[in-house]
């Protein structure tokens, strides 16, 4: 951890189900965070109302670090087939950063995976002061759809 004293980024929620997954990410982070190697939690809730949380991974080589998203999919998935409903990621900030922690959106990656594996999931994204929550489609138009699974479950 850093040593000061972060701001909590769920604070600027007006969407409760927004400031629950920004409150449980931001409490993952600011526990776990390590210069150059953890610098993002994620929270997912999924449809039974659980939240599932992961950690960003971060490696010597930039192609195997694995992002926190993905991560907090990994982590729902190993204890539920629920719906996934929400998600939200928060940046706690370097020692040499002002002392706030900040939502961040899924990068493009894990746009593509969250929407695989749920495709009604909504986003906390930043807006201007108050993060919302968007459903992640939105952020991601003209998702890939490949022959993988049937369109069904690709894109219902």
């Amino acid at each position: 951890m850093s040593g000061h004293r972060v701001a909590d980024p769920a604070a600027r929620c007006s969407d409760p189900v927004a400031g629950a997954l920004v409150a449980a990410a931001f409490a993952a982070i600011s526990s776990r965070y390590v210069l150059a190697r953890h610098q993002i939690a994620a929270a997912v809730l999924d449809a039974d109302g659980s939240i599932h949380l992961g950690l960003h991974l971060d490696a010597m080589v930039g192609r195997a670090a694995v992002c926190a998203e993905a991560s907090a999919l990994s982590a729902a998935r190993l204890v539920t087939g629920a719906d996934l409903v929400a998600v939200a990621a928060v940046r706690y900030p370097k020692p040499t950063e002002p002392a706030a922690a900040r939502v961040v959106p899924p990068c493009g990656l894990c746009r593509e995976l969250l929407l695989d594996h749920s495709p009604g999931i909504r986003a906390v994204v930043p807006d201007g002061p108050h993060p919302l929550l968007v459903p992640l489609g939105e952020l991601l138009p003209h998702k890939y759809v490949g022959t993988k699974w049937p369109a069904h479950l690709a894109n219902p």
